[in-house]
């Protein structure tokens, strides 16, 4: 991923530095479970940990002679272990180091995933709670409908946070699994106590059943995962643009002193950061699709998901995260305007009340589709120029039996919007951190 959407944490992790790192513990892990067998002599995994990070320069060089990154680690490795260095990969296969390396990087990246996540939640809550009985028009197809609340808006996106949570969870899982099998999988070169300590150590767990490779389903559904979260974010960044455009105008993005909002015309303030969410949920949306392309390799294993995977796993990690992070900015900084909601709520002259006046004429006796066409008709009046809503119903002689008073009563509409909001009173992130369904 580019510098420019890369935050420092999650670039450390996909770093080669971590990788090559993350190999050499493996490595050592490894001779270690070999040593509790009696087969390797003591001291050779203490020998691939003093040998000191691998020369990232001396790594690349020797890969450009043999053409193999890993095999070439391992030749450079040795080298600096003295005697030891023979016992190094002793029994294992490429992909054993690879793929367990993998699923200890992805293990440390979801984590950093679910953190952002979490803070996203956080900031929109607090949004929720302060804004929970600011009324303003709900729309359905981007036309008017019937009133609501930035506060009952801002819930659902809670709640959309918290199934986003809970999916990630579960994505992590079922990729924190190691495999130290041998050539095909099945242990004909290494023993399953081998494998049980370098996973244990590394706090995954040995998949029951892997070929040459984890099978990539795993990897797959996280990226699934991640790609839904994205999409999650992506739908609150669309909610914003669309109310911050200049006929509607209920929200803004913070705008920072001395921003520029376009190169000529200076009375720009464009929401330009939950355009860049949005936009950026496309890639998130590409990498999963590759993600299914990779599971149906060839026998117990073939290349093609590993060029795939170098790319769409660091970037798909790199992107969410800069995603949630610059997600939560954009909610901490939201500037709402309940003054703007409130007249756009008035500007339809009654026209968001339309079924509580259906529903007051079927009660005064009337049909259904009667009373539909009564109110349909007024409404048509009003948007053509007439009076509000309430001034046509009254004037129109078939609806005289009917009480329309209370029709236009907007405590009335919102007594029960607040109640989503209640719901996120216990609904903390130290509850979502916990577990809590």
């Amino acid at each position: 991923m580019i510098e420019r959407y890369s935050l420092p944490e999650m670039a450390a992790l996909w770093s080669e530095r971590h990788k090559v790192d993350t190999w050499q513990q493996v490595e050592a892990l490894a001779l270690e479970g070999w040593e509790a067998e009696g087969v390797v002599p003591p001291g050779a995994a203490a020998a691939a940990r003093a040998a000191g990070p691998v020369d990232l320069d001396a790594w690349k060089a020797r890969e450009a002679e043999i053409h193999h990154d890993l095999a070439a680690f391992v030749d450079v490795l040795a080298a600096g272990m003295g005697p030891h260095g023979r016992w190094l990969h002793y029994g294992l296969t490429s992909s054993d180091v690879l793929d367990t390396a993998l699923g200890a990087t992805l293990t440390g990246a979801s984590a950093l995933l679910l953190g952002r996540v979490a803070a996203l939640f956080e900031a929109v809550r607090a949004q929720a709670i302060a804004h929970r009985d600011t009324p303003m028009v709900g729309r359905s197809h981007g036309i008017w409908a019937e009133p609501t609340t930035f506060g009952h808006k801002m819930a659902g996106f809670a709640f959309e946070l918290v199934r986003a949570y809970r999916r990630l969870e579960e994505a992590a899982h079922t990729v924190a699994y190691g495999t130290i099998s041998g050539p095909v999988g099945n242990h004909s070169t290494v023993p399953p106590s081998v494998e049980a300590h370098v996973t244990a150590a590394l706090g995954l767990r040995a998949d029951p059943a892997a070929t040459q490779v984890l099978p990539r389903d795993r990897h797959a559904a996280f990226l699934n995962a991640v790609a839904l979260v994205g999409a999650s974010v992506e739908r609150l960044a669309t909610e914003i643009r669309h109310l911050a455009r200049s006929e509607v105008g209920e929200v803004a993005e913070r705008f920072a002193a001395g921003q520029k909002g376009s190169s000529a015309m200076p009375h720009k303030r464009n929401p330009i950061l939950s355009e860049n969410v949005a936009g950026l949920a496309r890639l998130l949306r590409g990498y999963a699709v590759a993600g299914m392309e990779d599971v149906a390799l060839w026998h117990e294993r073939d290349m093609t998901h590993s060029s795939v995977e170098r790319v769409v796993l660091p970037d798909a990690c790199l992107v969410l995260d800069f995603m949630l992070a610059r997600a939560e900015r954009i909610v901490e900084g939201l500037v709402v305007r309940p003054d703007r909601m409130l007249a756009n709520l008035e500007a339809g002259r009654g026209l968001v009340y339309s079924q509580a006046a259906l529903n007051a004429l079927v009660r005064s006796g009337m049909a259904r589709d009667e009373a539909y066409r009564i109110v349909q008709e007024a409404a048509t009046r009003v948007a053509g120029g007439g009076g509000g809503l309430a001034d046509e119903l009254a004037a129109d002689e078939r609806a005289a039996g009917a009480d329309l008073a209370g029709a236009f009563d907007l405590g009335a509409y919102l007594a029960h919007a607040g109640a989503s909001v209640d719901h996120l009173e216990g609904v903390t992130v130290e509850w979502l951190r916990g577990g809590g369904r």
